[in-house]
């Protein structure tokens, strides 16, 4: 009997130790994973963020380096704000603009300023037969640019339109 005593006090001992380890080394497995999880989490993705903002930085600023060697951009020529009738079905339409063009080369200029009364002529009579639907999305604007373009082209003797800007353009 006294050997069974003794094997009972010795099992609760064996087996508290084994919980004691178990445990500590839960403990130790918790630690170092929030560890591991606060470094990657605080410090490791910070980097990677920055990494990737410097990147982007250093793309953009050689896309600003590259544009002013590529753009190769003619003179302009503002005309300015008018005012046209377009066609409505509904009731009275029109179209407030401003435009300005790009030239292929400073020749042209003068001879622009020169048509300013044709050039301006062509453009309220272009804008008048559109009508209000035409003129709403970004197709029918663009549509009114090539048409511009093509027709101030046709009578520039010394030069060409590149390209035509709406600076200001309102349909009401």
């Amino acid at each position: 009997m006294a050997d069974k005593k003794a094997e009972k006090n010795e099992e609760p001992k064996k087996g508290g130790k084994k919980k004691l380890i178990i445990l500590i080394a839960s403990a130790l497995i918790l630690l170092l994973g929030g560890g591991g999880a606060g470094y990657y989490f605080l410090i490791h993705k910070p980097k990677q963020e920055e990494l990737k903002r410097q990147e982007e930085e250093s793309k953009a600023g050689s896309l600003l380096k590259k544009v002013p060697e590529e753009a190769d951009i003619g003179p302009m020529v503002e005309i300015k704000e008018f005012i046209v009738n377009i066609i409505g079905t509904d009731a009275p339409h029109y179209v407030k603009a401003s435009l300005s063009l790009e030239l292929d080369r400073m020749e042209t200029v003068d001879e622009v300023n020169k048509r300013m009364p044709q050039i301006r002529d062509a453009i309220l009579l272009l804008i008048g037969n559109k009508t209000f639907e035409e003129l709403q999305d970004i197709q029918g604007k663009n549509q009114v640019k090539a048409e511009l373009k093509s027709k101030i082209n046709s009578f520039l003797k010394t030069g060409k339109v590149n390209n035509v800007y709406l600076t200001d353009f309102v349909v009401q």
